[in-house]
Parts: C-alpha cells; sequence; structure tokens
C-alpha cells in the first residue's frame, strides 16, 4: 500500500515533472556545446540566451502564477509544458539565432507552467504532508534529468548525431504534457486546510515579512544561479572530453534528487534554517570550491565535489522554497505566491547568467568567486528575515 500522501494527482503531477526534466534537461545539458562547439558561437552568448530564458521567464511565471488563481491552474500548466516542446526543435536550427531563440521560446513556457503545477500539488495534498510531496516531486523531477544524462552520455558514445538527440527530447516531453492532462484541477473543501486559531495577528505580520525574506533571497540566490552549462564547458576544456563535462551535470541532480527526497521526508521544523544553511550558503560553498579548482587547475575530484554541493543545496532550496510558501497560503494567495517564487528566482538568474558570462570571459574562477558571494548573502538574509516563521 502507498502511503496516504501518494495519491494519483499526487503522482500524475510529479511524473509529469520527470518526464518533462528527462525532455528538457537533456537539452540543457547538450545546448551549450551544441551552441558552442556546433554553431562555433561564443560561449557569451550563451550567458545571454540564459538571461533572456530566465529574465522573460521571470515575469511568465508571474503571470501564470496569477492566472492560475483565477482560472484552471490544469490548463495553465497544461499549455507551458506544451510550449516546452520549442527547445526539441533545436536540432533543427542551423544558426546561433535560431537556436537561442528556440531555448529561449521553450524555457519560457517551462516559467509560465511551473507556479500552476506547484500549486495543484498543494491542492491535492495535505498540509502535514506537504515537504513529502514536494520532496518527491523534486526527486522525480530532477530523477528525470539523472536519466536523460546518462542517456545523453551513451547516444554521444554510440555517435548519434547531436540534432537527432536534441528531436528525440520531444517523446518525453509529450508524455508529460498527456500527464498533465490526465490530472484534475482539484479546488475541493476536502483538501482545503484548517486554520488554527489565532490569538493576535502578530503570527500573520511574521509570516508575510518571512515571505518577503524569502521572495528578497530568492532573487538573490538566482543572482548566483548559473547555468550548469558553465561547469560542463569548464570540465570538457580541463578534461578535454566532453563526455566529463555532461557527466557533472548527472552528479549535480542525482546528488540534487536524493537530497530532495530525504529532506522533505522529514518534518518542516526548521524550515527558514534549513533552506539559509543548507539550501543557499552550502551552494555557494560548493560554487566557492569550484572557483578554487579553476584557479588552481585542481583535478576532477575537486569539480565534481564543487558540483555535488550545489546539487545538494538545490535538493534543499527547491524542496523548502515551494513548502514555506505553501504552508503560508492563508497570509499569501497561493498561486500568486508560487508565481512570485518561480518569477523572483528567474529574475536574479537573468542578470546572474549576464554578469556570468562576462566574468566567465575573463575567467571562470571569476565567475564562480561572484556566484558563492552571492549565494552565501542570500543564506544570510533569508535567515535574518526568516526568524520567527511560524509553519
Amino acid at each position: 500500500m502507498p502511503p496516504r500522501w501518494m495519491t494519483r494527482d499526487v503522482l500524475l503531477l510529479s511524473f509529469s515533472a520527470f518526464f518533462a526534466d528527462l525532455g528538457y534537461q537533456a537539452v540543457q545539458a547538450l545546448f551549450p556545446i551544441f551552441l558552442v562547439a556546433t554553431l562555433a558561437s561564443n560561449p557569451l552568448y550563451f550567458g545571454i540566451a540564459n538571461a533572456l530564458a530566465f529574465g522573460g521567464g521571470a515575469a511568465l511565471a508571474y503571470v501564470g502564477g496569477l492566472l492560475s488563481d483565477r482560472y484552471s491552474r490544469k490548463w495553465i500548466a497544461v499549455a507551458g509544458s506544451a510550449v516546452i516542446l520549442l527547445m526539441s526543435a533545436i536540432g533543427l536550427a542551423h544558426t546561433p539565432l535560431l537556436a537561442v531563440a528556440l531555448f529561449v521560446g521553450g524555457w519560457w513556457g517551462r516559467n509560465f507552467r511551473s507556479p500552476s503545477r506547484r500549486a495543484m500539488l498543494t491542492d491535492a495534498s495535505r498540509r502535514e504532508d506537504r515537504g513529502k510531496v514536494f520532496g518527491f516531486l523534486h526527486a522525480l523531477d530532477i530523477g528525470g534529468g539523472l536519466v536523460s544524462v546518462v542517456a545523453l552520455m551513451i547516444l554521444l558514445s554510440a555517435n548519434l548525431g547531436q540534432g537527432s538527440i536534441l528531436l528525440l527530447t520531444a517523446v518525453p516531453l509529450a508524455v508529460s504534457v498527456s500527464l498533465l492532462v490526465a490530472s484534475r484541477d482539484i479546488r475541493s473543501p476536502v483538501f482545503r486546510d484548517r486554520a488554527p486559531p489565532r490569538a493576535a495577528a502578530s503570527p500573520r505580520k511574521v509570516n508575510v515579512r518571512a515571505f518577503k525574506g524569502i521572495i528578497f533571497a530568492t532573487a538573490l540566490y538566482g543572482f548566483s544561479y548559473f547555468s550548469l552549462g558553465f561547469p560542463i564547458l569548464t570540465i570538457a576544456k580541463a578534461t578535454s572530453s566532453d563526455l566529463l563535462g555532461i557527466g557533472s551535470y548527472g552528479v549535480y541532480l542525482g546528488v540534487s534528487a536524493i537530497t530532495g527526497y530525504v529532506i522533505g521526508s522529514r518534518k518542516a521544523t526548521g524550515a527558514i534554517r534549513k533552506l539559509g544553511y543548507l539550501g543557499y550558503i552550502v551552494s555557494g560553498i560548493g560554487t566557492a570550491l569550484l572557483a578554487a579548482a579553476s584557479a588552481l587547475g585542481a583535478g576532477l575530484w575537486a569539480f565534481y565535489l564543487g558540483v555535488a554541493l550545489m546539487g545538494f543545496g538545490l535538493g534543499v532550496t527547491e524542496t523548502m522554497e515551494p513548502t514555506i510558501v505553501s504552508l503560508m497560503k492563508r497570509d499569501v494567495k497561493l498561486g500568486k505566491g508560487m508565481g512570485a517564487l518561480s518569477g523572483s528566482r528567474s529574475l536574479g538568474i537573468f542578470f546572474g547568467n549576464l554578469v556570468m558570462g562576462l566574468l566567465y570571459a575573463a575567467g571562470p574562477a571569476y565567475s564562480y568567486s561572484y556566484a558563492a558571494a552571492v549565494s552565501i548573502a542570500a543564506g544570510a538574509i533569508v535567515l535574518y528575515y526568516g526568524r520567527g516563521f511560524r509553519g
């Protein structure tokens, strides 16, 4: 017997995430090599592509969240997921401009979809199960990405063309859309939380302050949240092996998936501290290790350890952020809150990838040092503003 929180809709939404990542994470891993090596583009354009993807995605994530409060969460999620299929069409691109346009368009669809899917998952779960549910979602989400990286390495080793591999990603993306279509848009009183009695208005004020702090810290964390394409390029160049570069993405996703599931299986007690210390600050430490490895010419183990620490931090962040916001649903509108969460991250990533692209051109160590400092600062901010949060 599956646990009671593992309902039909939780499974459909989580496996939809699995197949979505199985498709677009393969694109994300292969895209920097396809753009820079195959299409002979400058690495700076890769940074610009990510900046455009996440910058425009910030606005679309917020809009998607607002629309999911007013209209059907399900069909908002389905529409966004269908647009992600543009990323598979990169396999047909013969110019950097077209490849970037397709990547950006597909990523915008992803951002538009994410808040409504998170809101659907909140609607379909009980309050005490939120950590487990979002941990399970993250494990399958990132697990799909891990499987996609392994499959990508196998297909590249078999000398299958990069364009053909990119086109194949349309299959799991289409499965993801079909699972969303099969899910239900639940807003039944059965799933509504019972509001505990409040002695005064202060808990709400504390939670709203914590929410604003998380949104600010999430945006700041976004400034440090660069595309893993940069470490892929760094490691591929340092080892003269594209496969070892792509392999680092597998390490990152694997550690992230396991961490998200484990951290979500525990009680949400101390969620703010977990987010600050184990999420943002550990990510910063991992990025600092990448900076040191780049500056000192360290071995492959140092790069992989840095990427693993970043994956650990991501697993905590992607589980704790939506869990905390879902526990604030009486103080902040759910769709709007999830949209603000995704939008603030994307807005930070917009500027972060521009800065990363510029600093990376000067030297990888500079870009990673910048990202490490900003991530640690984000951890300090969320710890400060989250004092007194009541989940």
